[in-house]
């Protein structure tokens, strides 16, 4: 194209000059018996003939040789190419653990401050860089979870659900006679409020039998009945998970059994003035 485009440059240059008229004749013929040169016949369909413009010989070969390059390049050494790399293993799943120190998944269990509760699931969990397993308490009635370390339970004293003998002796209590130490309301209710939150069933159930009013005693004043009902839920949750009945049985069996206590006698004056006190 190099000289195509030179003899371009002339006849522009030549153009329009009377003097330079033969100058620019010439060239323009120059110009067009180049691009006749180049110009290359090949038959299309239907017998159509079209004319394809070729580039000069030094030009054509150069783009064959920097083609070759790009190919080469396109195409590396066998030895350099590397194996596609292999996919990494799956990490191994974990399986989930379904018991711990004794207690199992689904199970209903006793938490001292919060009652009966049941083991959703065993989770770990890592804290300050330390892997730790949990305990994963559902306290469906309160609509609470609890997280408790596995090695921690019996420090806590969590337990199992009292045994068929455990509560039979809970529910004799119930039947026994109150018994109401003559000290100020504060230090008993301190006293009740320990034995609730001890998680132990006959002691829970002593504080049930020493609250307890019926329909012909005076009425229990309000921090009386607080401690009375924190009570008497815990045992009706408790002996309802044991003998897998509803809540509402477990308390009609707990009132049964208060029914049958001996009748309590009319308070004393010093009673008296300890109620007056709590209320």
């Amino acid at each position: 194209m190099a000289d195509l485009c030179y003899i371009a440059k002339i006849i522009e240059r030549n153009a329009g000059h009377e003097r330079s008229f033969g100058a620019f004749h010439l060239a323009t013929e120059a110009y067009v018996a180049v691009f006749l040169s180049r110009l290359q016949p090949e038959r299309g369909g239907c017998g159509t003939v079209y004319y394809r413009l070729n580039p000069p010989m030094g030009q054509k070969r150069a783009k064959t040789k920097a083609k070759g390059q790009n190919v080469s390049k396109s195409r590396p050494h066998p030895s350099k190419v590397h194996a596609p790399a292999k996919a990494a293993a799956p990490a191994p799943v974990k399986k989930a653990a379904h018991s711990r120190q004794g207690f199992r998944t689904h199970e209903h269990i006793v938490y001292p401050a919060h009652g009966v509760g049941q083991i959703v699931r065993i989770e770990e969990q890592e804290i300050a860089g330390n892997k730790l397993e949990l305990f994963v308490i559902s306290f469906a009635k309160d609509k609470m979870t609890l997280r408790v370390p596995t090695s921690k339970a019996a420090a806590v004293g969590m337990r199992k659900l009292a045994g068929p003998d455990i509560v039979k002796k809970s529910l004799d209590t119930l039947k026994g006679r109150a018994r109401v130490k003559r000290t100020m309301w504060s230090r008993r209710a301190q006293e009740y409020e320990a034995k609730i939150n001890s998680g132990n069933l006959i002691s829970i159930a002593e504080v049930v039998r020493d609250l307890f009013r019926s329909e012909s005693q005076p009425e229990q004043s309000y921090s009386e009945r607080q401690l009375y009902e924190a009570a008497l839920d815990r045992m009706v949750r408790e002996l309802s998970a044991v003998e897998d009945i509803t809540e509402t049985e477990a308390a009609k069996q707990i009132e049964a059994n208060l029914l049958k206590g001996p009748r309590r006698t009319p308070k004393t004056g010093d009673e008296a003035g300890d109620e007056a006190e709590a209320a």
